[in-house]
């Protein structure tokens, strides 16, 4: 669903990383900022300088993304430990 006015902060990241998949012109317009991929991508490096995360481009979010989607392995390490 898009947004009716450009979404900002943790909101925006949140959508951007939510429609990564579909690339930076859907996420764009998703989020509220139609074809305006300049301010797009430097309203969310706004919104992520505010949280501590280092994101230059909406490829660093999507690639964080993937990173943390990894997850770990949780397992005993014998059956006898079930």
């Amino acid at each position: 669903m898009e947004s009716t006015a450009p979404l900002q902060g943790t909101d925006l990241i949140d959508c951007a990383r939510a429609n990564g998949n579909e690339g930076i012109e859907i996420a764009a317009q998703r989020c509220g900022y139609g074809s305006d991929l300049t301010t797009f991508e430097r309203e969310l490096q706004k919104a992520s300088d505010y949280i501590g995360v280092k994101v230059c481009t909406f490829r660093d979010l999507i690639a964080i993304k993937r990173e943390g989607e990894e997850g770990i392995v949780v397992a005993p390490e014998t059956q006898t430990d079930l």
